[in-house]
This record gives C-alpha cells, structure tokens and sequence, in this order.
C-alpha cells in the first residue's frame, strides 16, 4: 500500500462519508448510493478508488457486492504517524483496539474506525488527540 494513493482517497469528502457509512458494516453499492444525490456510476468510481487504495474490500455474495472497511490500511497510517510523533505506535493500537465500538469489528477485522466512539466528549483517546478528516 502506498501511502500517497490513500491520502488521496482520503482526501474527498465523498469518499469519507462513504467510509463513515461503511464504520457501520458491509454495505452494497445500491445502499450506498442511496446515501448521495449522485449517479450510481459516480459512486462506483469512488468505490474503485477506495479499493485501489486498499481502504476497502469487496466481496462478492449471491448478485450483489458487499463494500466493507479494511481497517489494516488505517492502522498502518495511524502507526506511522505515530512513529513521527516517536511514541510507540504498536502499544497505543493495542491500547486503541480495545475501545472500538461493536460495529468496527463486524468484519472481523481489528482496526480504528474514522470516527471516535460515539459519546466521546472530548474527541480524545490514548492514542492521540482525534481530528476528524472531514
């Protein structure tokens, strides 16, 4: 994964929200563009950039795709990141991994969501202050 591919998935606000959207659980393309007042064709292009960059998977069920975070790829990031902040990246995603809310692991993957918990008032967590990307 190239770190320059998916800074620049994430870097429009469409395909943030779609992100936000998937924090929830795998979703189908259909489902997702209901969420827009786009074309169904703008949204698959903003689909095949998030799965180019590695920030999402698709899975193929039955006739339709099921669009799901890889939260691996914001992991990398957040350690790297971390690692220019010279803290130990490894401990505060353990120490990060057990504060996920129950819909960021119906995937099966481990991983920070874009998002803080919900009722989080301060935007804070051990790993660093959260900033959203919106």
């Amino acid at each position: 994964m190239a770190f320059g591919d998916t800074f620049k998935a994430l870097s429009d606000p469409t395909r943030r929200e779609i992100l936000n959207l998937l924090k929830d659980g795998p979703m189908t393309a259909g489902e997702i563009v209901s969420h827009f007042s786009m074309t169904g064709a703008t949204i698959s292009h903003h689909l095949s950039i998030l799965q180019q960059a590695g920030i999402i998977d698709g899975e193929k069920k039955g006739k339709y795709i099921y669009y799901s975070l890889n939260t691996t790829v914001m992991d990398d990031i957040l350690r790297w990141i971390l690692q220019l902040k010279g803290e130990n990246s490894d401990e505060k995603l353990k120490t990060a991994d057990h504060r996920l809310p129950d819909s960021a692991s119906r995937t099966g993957r481990d991983g920070l969501s874009l998002s803080p918990p919900a009722g989080t008032d301060s935007h804070k967590l051990e790993c660093g202050r959260y900033r959203n990307l919106q």
